[in-house]
C-alpha cells in the first residue's frame, strides 16, 4: 500500500506506539484520584500538557500561562471553541467558508438557536477574503464575538491570513479561533506570536494516537463548558483524562516540530516533483491553489473528463490510498464545498482528488502513482461526444 492521505491520518510513529503501549501496560490509575498511583499518573498527563503547550509556543511560564485542554480530537476542539467563546459574549461569530465541516457545522448550530452567523467567502486561489471583515468592523461597526479561520486548508493545502486577521481583531476586542490540525508539525507555527485567543490541534494528524487532540486557550480568555459533569480541566472539559494518549500526543508534537525542518523541505521536494510528473504526463492536470503559499505535503489535483470517486477506487484497487477531500465528508457524494466556494468550474470540481503526504513518503511512491495514474486515468476519462 502507498499511503498518500495523511491529511485524513497519519501512520503513528514507531516510538510513540511503543511509549503509548508501555504506559498502557503500567495500568496507570485514574490521575484524578487523590493517592500515589493516582499522583503518579497525575505527573503524567501535567508534563504531557507542557510539552503539548511548549509544542505550539505558547507561554507555559509564569502567571500568565496558557492552557491546554484536551479533548477526543480536533472536531471536539472545535465545536467546544464555537460554542464556549460565543457563549461567553454577545455578538456575531465569523467563520470562513472553506473551513472543515465541524466548524462550518458547528456554526450552523449556533445559527439555528439563535446567534447571528457570517460567512467569509473565498478567492479563487483559495485564500480567504477578509474585506468583508474588515468592513463589518471599520465601517459598520458590528458587534462581533468571534472570528475563526483556519490556519491552512485540509483540502488545497492554502495557507490562510491569520496574521491579518488577528491584526483586524485585536484592537477591538474580538476573540480569533484557528483550525491548526492541518497545520502543526508541518510549518512553524507560534501560537504566542500569532496572539491567537483559540488554536485547536490533534495527535492523528502528526503521526501520534487517534482519539486525542487539544484546545490551546490564551491565558484570560473566556471559555463556557458544553460538558457537565465533572471537575477536570477546570471544569471546562470534564471527563477522565488518559494520560497515555496525553503523553504519546506530546511526543509525536515535540519530534514533529523538532524536525520540523527537515520534515518539510523532504514533503515540499516530494510535492514539486509530483507535480512537475502531473503537468509533464498529463496536458490537462489542473493544481488547485498552486498560485499561492501552500502546506509542504498537500496537493490537490483535478483531472477534466474523470469522475474524481470512480478515479479514487481505482487507486485504491492499485493499492494506493488517496482522498477525494475531507475524511469527515467521507461517503457524500457531494463535491468538495472547498473548490465550490474558490469557484472552480464543474469539469474541473468533478474530476479533483487530494494526495497528502508524510516524511515517510519516498520518491518511489510518487514515482509509482504518476505510473497508476498514466494507467488508470485513459480507462476513467470520459470522450467528448
Amino acid at each position: 500500500m502507498i499511503y498518500l492521505d495523511n491529511n485524513a491520518t497519519t501512520q503513528m510513529e514507531p516510538e510513540v506506539a511503543n511509549h503509548v503501549a508501555e504506559l498502557l501496560h503500567a495500568r496507570l490509575a485514574n490521575p484524578s484520584s487523590q493517592h500515589a498511583h493516582g499522583r503518579a499518573a497525575r505527573k503524567i498527563l501535567e508534563q504531557a500538557r507542557d510539552r503539548v503547550l511548549i509544542s505550539c509556543r505558547a507561554q507555559t511560564q509564569g502567571m500568565a500561562s496558557d492552557s491546554c485542554l484536551f479533548t477526543s480530537g480536533g472536531t471536539e476542539s472545535n465545536n467546544l471553541a464555537l460554542f464556549g467563546l460565543a457563549e461567553s459574549r454577545p455578538g456575531a461569530i465569523v467563520v470562513s467558508n472553506i473551513e472543515h465541516p465541524s466548524i462550518l457545522a458547528a456554526a450552523q448550530r449556533l445559527e439555528c438557536i439563535g446567534r447571528e452567523v457570517r460567512i467569509l467567502p473565498s478567492l479563487p486561489s483559495g485564500i480567504t477574503d477578509i474585506e468583508p471583515l474588515r468592513r463589518w468592523i471599520e465601517v459598520d461597526r458590528a458587534p462581533i464575538a468571534l472570528v475563526s479561520v483556519m490556519s491552512a486548508n485540509n483540502e488545497t493545502g492554502v495557507m490562510q491570513p491569520i496574521e491579518s486577521v488577528v491584526s483586524l481583531c485585536r484592537t477591538h476586542g474580538i476573540y480569533v479561533h484557528s483550525d491548526a490540525v492541518q497545520a502543526l508539525g508541518k510549518v512553524p507555527l507560534d501560537f504566542h506570536q500569532l496572539q491567537l485567543d483559540a488554536m485547536t490541534i490533534t495527535a492523528h494528524k502528526l503521526h501520534g494516537p487517534l482519539g486525542i487532540g487539544a484546545l490551546i486557550l490564551k491565558h484570560g480568555v473566556s471559555l463556557a463548558p458544553y460538558h457537565f459533569g465533572g471537575f477536570q480541566q477546570l471544569g471546562l472539559r470534564p471527563g477522565t483524562e488518559m494520560p497515555a494518549l496525553a503523553s504519546g500526543f506530546a511526543m509525536a508534537a515535540q519530534m514533529a516540530v523538532s524536525d520540523l525542518p527537515a520534515r518539510s523541505e523532504h514533503m515540499l521536494q516530494l510535492r514539486r516533483r509530483f507535480e512537475s510528473l502531473l503537468h509533464t504526463q498529463f496536458d490537462t492536470a489542473v493544481i488547485l491553489g498552486d498560485s499561492v503559499s501552500r502546506l509542504p505535503h498537500t496537493l490537490s489535483v483535478a483531472f477534466p473528463g474523470v469522475d474524481r470517486q470512480a478515479l479514487q477506487m481505482a487507486l485504491d484497487q492499485a493499492g494506493i490510498a488517496c482522498s477525494t477531500g475531507s475524511a469527515c465528508a467521507s461517503g457524500s457524494s457531494q463535491p468538495s464545498h472547498v473548490l465550490q466556494a474558490m469557484h472552480v468550474p464543474t469539469a474541473v470540481l468533478a474530476g479533483a482528488i487530494r494526495f497528502s503526504l508524510s516524511h515517510e513518503t519516498t520518491e518511489s511512491e510518487v514515482d509509482q502513482t504518476v505510473r497508476a495514474l498514466t494507467s488508470i486515468l485513459p480507462r476513467l476519462t470520459k470522450r467528448p461526444d
